[in-house]
């Protein structure tokens, strides 16, 4: 008996025909996560050369590397985040889903209570911290509750495969600084392939 994996063309081939269809953030999480979760259940979905870190520029210790960019705005990435790695908290401002392909991670979500009235400053609150494993799925929502921190807190590799409504190389974000309450703006950089 052959068993028929899910591939990366299907997924975005099924996250393209839902977006078509013009469907509102909800139904987009209800049914993208759970394509999500079917394509992260295999850890070999990917080449190997997409599951190890760059090995180059500014942070050799992590990998960003571009696997499909729709018209839609669609865009999968696989991220990999090499042993001991730490990013702050920063924000998305577009819809996602992230897949843990294998390894584990830590992320922490942080809550934005200030009035938003004073330009370059936020107060965050930590809201929770959760330590994700291979074939989870964890959601960004715009404005609500899409601010994070990523640890890998492990001595190897963790990837995850990104999703998200936009290519986050266009968007405008920020990062948060969690003692001085100053906010950083910023564009994601270019991919590691690409």
């Amino acid at each position: 008996m052959t068993i028929v994996k899910y591939s990366l063309d299907q997924f975005t081939a099924d996250m393209e025909s839902l977006i078509k269809g013009n469907p509102d953030q909800q139904k987009i999480f209800d049914s993208g996560s759970s394509l999500l979760e079917r394509l992260v259940s295999d850890e070999n979905v990917l080449p190997t050369e997409y599951r190890l870190p760059a090995a180059n520029g500014s942070r050799p210790n992590h990998g960003t590397y571009l696997l499909y960019q729709g018209e839609s705005g669609l865009s999968v990435t696989a991220v990999v985040w090499g042993p001991g790695e730490h990013l702050g908290p920063h924000d998305h401002i577009t819809w996602g889903m992230i897949g843990i392909l294998n390894n584990t991670l830590t992320e922490t979500r942080y809550q934005r209570v200030d009035d938003r009235s004073k330009d370059g400053f936020a107060t965050l609150e930590l809201d929770r911290e959760t330590n994700f494993k291979p074939g989870e799925i964890t959601l960004l929502v715009p404005d609500t509750d899409e601010i994070h921190q990523m640890d890998n807190h492990t001595d190897r590799p963790t990837v995850e495969i990104h999703v998200y409504g936009d290519d986050l190389r266009g968007i405008d974000r920020h990062r948060y600084d969690l003692e001085s309450g100053k906010v950083i703006g910023f564009r994601s950089g270019r991919y590691d392939n690409c």
